[in-house]
């Protein structure tokens, strides 16, 4: 029997990533973002490790925070004072589910992949309904005799007939 197989971080994450630096400026790292096309990037300290994130979200709080003024525009902000520096992670190795288990129980859109302190790619949203729907086509083309029931375990109030809708 052939089980369906279930994409990781690896199969799905990103790994040409725009990033940013501590000290980059604040408007600077807006500027990226915008360039880029991106709703956020990871921080990357001198050594290449992972040190926080910066969002959208991020960048606009300073809008707020009394640091930003329309007439000074305050050019002393930098990255590390608007990142969130306590990032979730997650490995290589983790799987679909498990990645979508975390975006549900957390308001996050991105997820880096990180091994032994290194970041090797990012894995949104986007990208894990992009593993769905390969799941989907994967099990479609498997002969009906040859497809395989797996146990999935959650913590959410999924019901085994919305499971077993996705899985088909």
């Amino acid at each position: 029997m052939v089980d369906t197989v279930i994409p990781t971080a690896e199969d799905l994450m990103a790994r040409r990533l725009v990033t940013l630096t501590p000290a980059m400026p604040v408007l600077d790292a807006m500027r990226t973002l915008l360039e880029h096309s991106v709703s956020g990037a990871p921080v990357l300290d001198e050594d290449g490790r992972l040190c926080g994130i910066v969002s959208e979200l991020d960048c606009m709080r300073i809008l707020t925070s009394g640091q930003f003024s329309q007439d000074s525009h305050d050019e002393d902000a930098c990255v590390s004072d608007v990142m969130t520096a306590d990032v979730q992670t997650i490995t290589p190795s983790t799987d679909l589910f498990a990645i979508a288990q975390q975006f549900l129980s957390r308001n996050i859109r991105r997820l880096p992949v990180v091994e032994h302190g290194r970041l090797l790619g990012m894995v949104s949203r986007r990208d894990v309904l992009r593993g769905v729907e390969t799941m989907r086509t994967a099990s479609r083309t498997q002969p009906a005799a040859r497809k395989a029931r797996g146990l999935y375990l959650s913590a959410s109030e999924t019901t085994d007939d919305e499971v077993d809708a996705i899985l088909e």
